[in-house]
This record gives C-alpha cells, sequence and structure tokens, in this order.
C-alpha cells in the first residue's frame, strides 16, 4: 500500500529553545528564510506524502494559520505584482482538506502524541516526521525510505551513526548487516548508556509505521523519563513484523537545541542559491573580527 499520511507531532514546549520559543511555536522558528516546519513538510510532498496530521497543542495555533490561505496577504501581493512570491507561498500549501490538527492536550511522551492521530490515519500504514529534525540532500529521508519500504513493506526507521557521547540522547538499534539492502533491525532501546547500546546507529526522526503499532500505544506502560515513549511499542511490534534500518544520504540538523538550531540555519542560509554568496561574505567578515 502506497504511503498517503504522515504524522507530524507538533506539540512540544520548546524548553531547548526558550525564550525564543516562549511566543512563537518553536516549530515556526526560521531556517533561513522559512520556518522549520515547512522544511520538513516538503520534504513528506517530495516523498508522495498526500494527508498531513498535526498533533498540536495549546499556543500552536500559528502553525494551522501558516497552513492556511492569508487572503490579505496574497490579494497585496497580486495588486503590487509579485507574483513570483505569490506563487510561492501558494505552493507550499497542502490541498484543501489535505491537513488536519488534533489536541494532544497533555504532555505525555512522543507515542502518546502519535496515538491521538489514530482516527486520521485509520487502517493504513503511515509515516512519521519529528518537526525538530531538518534533513538535507537528495532524493531526500523519506524518499529513500518509501522507496525501501515499497521494496519491503513491513516498517522503516530512518538512522544515522552518532559519536558514542551522545548515545544517550537517542532511541538505538542494533541491526542484521549479513544480508544485502536495507538491513533488518533485531532490537532498539531508547536512550541506552553508552555501555549498554547495540550499535551507534540513532533513529532519526522519520519513521513508516503499519497502523497495528496504535493498539500497542494504546496498552504502553509509561517508559523512559515516565512518558509513553515510541521505541518501547515498536519493540514489542517488532516480535511480530520486521523493521528495517535506512541509513540515509543527506544530512541531518536537530533544531530542538540552540548550538543545532544555529548549525541548521547556517547551513540552508550557506546553501541558498540566491542569497548564500552574499551570507558567506557575511560569515566571513564577523569571523575576521
Amino acid at each position: 500500500m502506497t504511503i498517503r499520511k504522515a504524522v507530524i507531532p507538533v506539540a512540544g514546549f520548546g524548553t531547548r529553545v526558550l525564550p525564543a520559543s516562549k511566543a512563537i511555536p518553536k516549530e515556526l522558528l526560521p531556517v533561513f528564510d522559512r520556518p522549520a516546519i515547512d522544511w520538513v513538510v516538503a520534504e513528506a510532498k517530495a516523498a508522495g506524502i498526500e494527508e498531513f496530521i498535526f498533533v498540536t497543542a495549546r499556543g500552536k495555533g500559528a502553525i494551522e494559520d501558516y497552513f492556511d490561505k492569508a487572503y490579505e496577504l496574497e490579494t497585496t501581493l497580486e495588486q503590487q505584482g509579485k507574483t513570483d512570491i505569490l506563487a510561492d507561498l501558494r505552493a507550499r500549501l497542502p490541498k484543501a482538506g489535505a491537513a488536519a490538527f488534533v489536541r494532544q492536550q497533555a504532555a505525555l511522551g512522543l507515542g502518546h502524541a502519535i496515538g491521538c492521530a489514530r482516527n486520521f490515519v485509520g487502517n493504513e500504514p503511515f509515516a512519521i516526521i519529528l518537526p525538530d529534525v531538518i534533513v538535507t540532500g537528495e532524493p531526500g529521508c523519506l524518499r529513500e525510505m518509501v522507496d525501501v519500504y515499497e521494496a519491503r513493506g513491513g516498517n522503516i526507521l530512518a538512522v544515522e551513526q552518532v559519536a558514542r557521547e551522545d548515545i544517550s540522547k537517542y532511541g538505538i538499534v542494533d541491526v542484521d548487516v549479513s544480508g544485502s539492502g536495507a538491513p533488518k533491525i533485531r532490537a532498539m532501546v531508547e536512550k541506552p548508556k553508552p555501555e549498554d547500546a547495540p550499535s551507534n546507529l540513532a533513529i532519526t526522526g522519520r519513521y513508516i509505521l503499519q497502523p497495528e503499532i496504535f493498539d500497542l500505544i494504546e496498552n504502553q506502560e509509561a517508559g523512559h523519563g515516565g512518558e509513553l515513549q515510541l521505541t518501547d511499542p515498536m519493540a514489542r511490534l517488532m516480535d511480530t513484523q520486521d523493521f528495517f534500518a535506512v541509513e540515509y544520504s543527506g544530512r541531518s540538523f536537530d533544531c530542538g537545541n540552540k548550538p543545532g538550531y544555529f548549525e541548521a540555519f547556517v547551513a540552508h542560509a550557506l546553501a541558498d542559491p540566491t542569497h548564500g554568496q552574499a551570507c558567506r561574505s557575511i560569515l566571513m567578515k564577523l569571523l575576521e573580527k
């Protein structure tokens, strides 16, 4: 079955980037010339995603507004003849009826957030995209995952190698590298100590899961940190279904913390085809001082 739907959890407080996220949802903080959430939605569209389910919370209404028509702005741009900007803004919007917004209501963990999307996903496989993580590169991380899913089926996780000292920040997988193609995942653990980790392959904020995950989320007890993690029900689903790891070809940026956000902003500024050279010159001048 084709992957048509993506769940994007955007209910978090963004405490690691305060005070910027006090009044502005962290997902709307600009990564150069557009909000972080725009980059991940564009990645999903490029992978063939047709429907988006945003799991939100109080204070996140601006995300819904961002993915809606702004009639006054569009009218002004049209009157001023700024047709290129107008066309770009319109191209970024999901089609009418293709975006749904559901409240999580309580910060009970990623697994709980995904469970809130159950009625919108229905009985079909779906993607999960964590908006804190922006992945650059072609053909795109989620596109690579969809390609593997269409060839292998099952459940797909994006992974990347991380430094030993960072292992305890991530969900870590153990893979069977004896075969060809995307390796099968044998085990996964949430935020282990480096000495207890089965590898240095970290789950990188992109998932394709079968709908049976929802039943497991519903009866899952709280795990690491007293929250309902996603890793725990995925580990249980692995008892009956295959999981495959995709070590994608792009580069990831963790925008959920200040240094990572700064790195993402600078990298995207330098890569911009119009303003990249000017941004590079500005950075060089700052570094010289």
